[in-house]
């Protein structure tokens, strides 16, 4: 009997998605819960598996189009049309293409360029070909409309090397070109302009010394590694910091609803995530009442999920407050821009040794070398108040300066 497969709704708000990528095409056997699409939301990107076992026999979109949710998307089990459909024949073209770079012999003369041809390509690739000299215009593209993808660059390069016919380095990135937004990236330009338009930022950083943490991060790392099976990072006691002082002052993880203010009764701590395709911002959920090694195992479990496409739709949205790690890119801090619906948001800068006057309790000076990192927390002002913001900071600084905390 035919099984509908249908476009799911990945959380409350989301009313449609944007078919990404068609893993399997029809005439296709598929297992339960095998990877079946890839979908787009404003939420998330995520892996669609097959709702039962059978053979794929109908396509109804294809790649690049956005459905409504709920909507039939393919079939499972039915009969095979003689003459499939177009969009079937696009998807079935665009998933089987992919093999055929990867088969070119070692031996295979150097594709010639295509100098009339209109290049689709991503940053990623574009970059690939940069540090590998090598014309865009000579890869064969698989994806949709002819777009070269990460896999077609990387077969080229295994087949025929870099630089190809030594093309000077400014030819291999097409500068000039119109590209399109993806959905996501669509979604996060609306909601950032939004965020500013609502709601008056201020932003306060400051200064932290993470000299006691980071010594006792590497005392006790390879240990907690071994009884917990999961790398023991600085976000677990950021994390840990920042929900005590938001519980210290709800105010911070309240939202303005109206002329109201909704002091939520839970922390849902957002941890932003950056992917090639844009940011993700996956959700702990009633964060106060989790130990510190459940914290550091959800972080890696979510960040891991989210940049392989795997997570749920109710763990996305629905954060009350959000942390940003921009640190680990080099930056000495961001000015983050606020998570709607949330008040605030706390980015975090990147850790570095600094020569630091130190005063003991005698009065004393001495200079020292620390490792410091900066903070910076956006906030709606709206709702909070400089006040509220430096008691908060404030709190969160005293906790990891003076971390006294069991980590399991």
């Amino acid at each position: 009997m035919p099984t509908d497969v249908v476009m799911p709704q990945m959380g409350e708000s989301i009313t449609e998605g944007t078919i990404a990528k068609w893993l399997k095409k029809v005439g296709d056997s598929v297992a339960e819960d095998e990877p079946l699409l890839e979908i787009s939301t404003d939420k998330v990107d995520a892996e669609i598996p097959a709702p039962v076992a059978g053979i794929l026999s109908e396509i109804k979109f294809s790649e690049g189009e956005t459905v409504e949710v709920n909507t039939v998307i393919a079939v499972i089990g039915g009969e095979m049309a003689a003459e499939a459909k177009p969009a079937a024949k696009a998807a079935t073209a665009a998933a089987a293409a992919p093999a055929q770079p990867a088969q070119a012999p070692q031996a295979a003369p150097l594709p010639e360029p295509e100098p009339s041809r209109r290049i689709r390509s991503s940053p990623l690739v574009r970059r690939i070909a940069r540090e590998n000299n090598l014309d865009l215009n000579r890869v064969p593209g698989t994806g949709t409309a002819g777009r070269i993808t990460k896999e077609d660059i990387l077969a080229y390069l295994k087949a025929y090397g870099p630089g190809g016919a030594a093309q000077a380095p400014q030819a291999a990135a097409p500068l000039g070109e119109l590209v399109p937004m993806t959905r996501m990236r669509a979604i996060i330009a609306e909601r950032m302009v939004e965020s500013k338009r609502i709601a008056p930022h201020v932003h306060s950083i400051y200064k932290i010394d993470m000299t006691r943490i980071v010594r006792l991060r590497a005392r006790m790392r390879e240990q907690f590694e071994k009884r917990h099976g999961v790398k023991l990072t600085y976000m677990p006691f950021i994390a840990a910091a920042a929900v005590q002082a938001l519980e210290r002052y709800p105010i911070v993880n309240a939202s303005l609803e109206g002329t109201s203010i909704h002091y939520h009764a839970n922390i849902n701590l957002g941890i932003a995530v950056a992917l090639e395709w844009g940011l993700i911002v996956p959700v702990i959920r009633q964060a106060e009442q989790r130990r510190f090694v459940d914290l550091a195992r959800m972080i890696a479990d979510l960040a891991g999920r989210a940049r392989a496409k795997k997570l749920q739709p109710d763990e996305t949205g629905g954060s009350t407050f959000t942390l940003t790690n921009s640190g680990v890119f080099g930056d000495e801090f961001g000015t983050p821009i606020i998570n709607q619906p949330e008040s605030a948001i706390l980015a975090i800068g990147a850790l570095k040794k600094e020569p630091v006057v130190l005063t003991d309790a005698e009065g004393n000076d001495t200079i020292a070398i620390r490792s410091m990192q900066h903070y910076c927390m956006g906030f709606d002002h709206r709702l909070i108040d400089g006040a509220d913001a430096g008691k908060f900071l404030s709190d969160f600084k005293k906790t990891l300066e003076n971390w006294d905390r069991e980590i399991g």
